[in-house]
């Protein structure tokens, strides 16, 4: 394993304001960092984490379950100031309040007797990747980045100069927030024209994960290429499919096909040599986990080197995934090598196949539509789900969620930039595009009931053996888009979603509000040059 490296002017700590002579512990191999894992002061409220019986370390996270978005800032300067998406998913941040807050972190660093350095990839593709550079002071946030990015080999470390380095002062809190005009004492701040980003006050570990993708997703389009939040898979014959869709849509559970090998479960980017995984590992959410219904996954979670977050204990000292007492959001990292098809380059070829997947609980959507290019643009940028929210008064009724290309926390950029590029990659390639539904049929939430899995993978499965191409299809009245009139192994009722609800009045009343729910999201993208 790489042994600890004693000096910070090695590293080039000094350049960051790190004036340390403490120990460095570098890209620790998994065995040492379980023994640093066990060796956490019990005394300290950073301490809190527990070794199942299987033999997988579980840590929590505090206070903080989740990302904390309103606590996200891009430093306003030139140049990327005329670049960024300003307004509630950016918000600007003056460059002397960033110094003051990277000060404070790096004098809090310099004071330390131990850290930790990860220096590895985020990109499989050699054309398109950053080097990322990670200081911790937890053990277990080490943990979690060696589990999320790619993992170097030993020579790679030699010349390692970090594209973008990322210091987590999650122990620290910003005293001055209020004259500074900032949202609370927790801070995640970027500085693009630096290169680094400081982390404080929060200790949840999918802040540094999703905070490169963030970075990803401002530099790749600059340059031409795509960054996406969505899973992807690659056939036997090597032919790839994308999967985009929302929290809770079905992106992990039906990239993990036993018939294909998985690229990835959620951040890629398409150059032109074709899409890639940003990551070495996954972040699967453990709520319900079960090994059977999701085998694959349920197993990389109960294996050595997981990282399980906020998860509860059972009384055989094992997670227990349907007790959600701590959160909704439990979650555990691991290696992507803890999936048994998984493909090893992290990488594939242009994709045959585009699927956007929707969880519509209006039950208007049918299970598989086609899309033209222009449907595709207009639903990428509309980004929709419902899911299904309980109000006072009892009564629980579906909740239309737009979030701009399937994921509008995470761009910098204005969505269009994104839609352009993939507008532009879909029609070279001549990637076919499907909006699959896996939410409710034969009426919505109350009345109709949850598209039965097996109908949405015999739907996958159509289109990624292309015999969907060959069937029969109708417009649909409002959308627009093209429904199949039968497919292989779905009875054909079940794919107007029409012919599925008792009252077919009911239905288009619905339709139309959902349409209408669709047209007024869409009025911030009709500017010039948008479809």
């Amino acid at each position: 394993s790489m042994r600890a490296m004693s000096s910070g002017s090695d590293l080039g700590l000094d350049k960051l304001g790190i004036n340390f002579d403490g120990t460095i512990h570098r890209n620790l191999s998994y065995d040492d960092i379980a023994e640093h894992e066990s060796k956490i002061d019990e005394g300290s409220e950073f301490a809190n984490g527990r070794w199942a019986t299987n033999g997988v370390f579980a840590i929590d996270t505090g206070k903080f379950t989740g990302r904390s978005p309103k606590d996200k800032y891009f430093v306003d300067q030139a140049p990327s100031t005329d670049h960024i998406w300003w307004g509630s998913v950016n918000k600007p941040m003056a460059p002397a309040v960033f110094d003051k807050l990277q000060d404070r972190v790096t004098n809090h660093y310099s004071s330390l007797d131990n850290i930790y350095v990860f220096d590895g990839f985020c990109g499989a593709s050699e054309a398109s990747r950053l080097r990322v550079r990670f200081l911790t002071e937890l053990p277990w946030q080490h943990h979690f980045v060696t589990n999320m990015f790619i993992r170097p080999d030993p020579q790679d470390l030699e010349d390692f100069e970090p594209d973008f380095t990322i210091i987590n002062g999650c122990k620290l809190t910003n005293p001055d927030w209020q004259e500074q005009g900032l949202n609370s004492e927790n801070f995640v701040a970027f500085n693009m024209e630096e290169n680094v980003a400081v982390i404080g006050g929060t200790r949840y570990g999918g802040e540094m994960k999703k905070g490169i993708f963030s970075v990803m997703n401002m530099n790749l389009p600059l340059n031409g290429v795509m960054a996406m939040h969505c899973s992807a898979n690659k056939g036997p014959a090597g032919d790839t499919a994308l999967f985009f869709g929302l929290s809770g849509t079905g992106k992990t559970t039906l990239s993990a096909d036993p018939n294909r090998f998985l690229i990835g479960d959620d951040e890629h980017g398409w150059d032109d040599h074709g899409i890639f995984n940003f990551e070495g590992g996954c972040y699967a959410k453990t709520t319900a986990l079960s090994a059977e219904a999701e085998p694959e996954i349920h197993a990389a979670a109960s294996r050595r080197d997981a990282l399980l977050e906020n998860v509860t204990f059972g009384g055989d000292g094992n997670p227990d995934f349907f007790d959600t007492s701590k959160t909704e959001n439990g979650r555990v990292s691991y290696p992507i090598y803890h999936i048994p098809n998984y493909e090893p380059s992290g990488k594939g070829t242009h994709p045959t196949n585009c699927i956007f997947l929707t969880c519509d609980a209006y039950g208007v959507l049918p299970p598989v539509s086609r899309l033209s290019e222009k449907q595709a643009m207009y639903h990428f940028l509309s980004g929709y789900t419902a899911k299904v929210a309980g109000t006072e008064r009892g009564v629980t009724e579906p909740e239309a969620t737009f979030s701009a290309c399937f994921g509008a926390a995470f761009l910098p950029l204005h969505p269009t930039k994104y839609a352009e590029l993939l507008e532009q990659k879909l029609l070279n390639h001549g990637t076919k595009t499907y909006l699959i539904n896996t939410g409710w049929s034969g009426g919505g939430y109350g009345v109709g009931s949850r598209m039965p899995i097996a109908v949405t993978r015999a739907c996958v499965d159509a289109v990624l053996d292309g015999s969907i191409e060959s069937a029969q299809f109708r417009q649909h009245p409002v959308f627009g888009f093209e429904v199949p009139t039968e497919l292989p192994g779905v009875d054909s009722a079940v794919l107007s979603a029409r012919n599925t609800w008792p009252d077919k009045d009911q239905y288009d009343a619905t339709a139309d509000r959902l349409a209408q729910l669709f047209k007024d999201n869409y009025q911030q993208f009709l500017t010039p040059g948008v479809p």
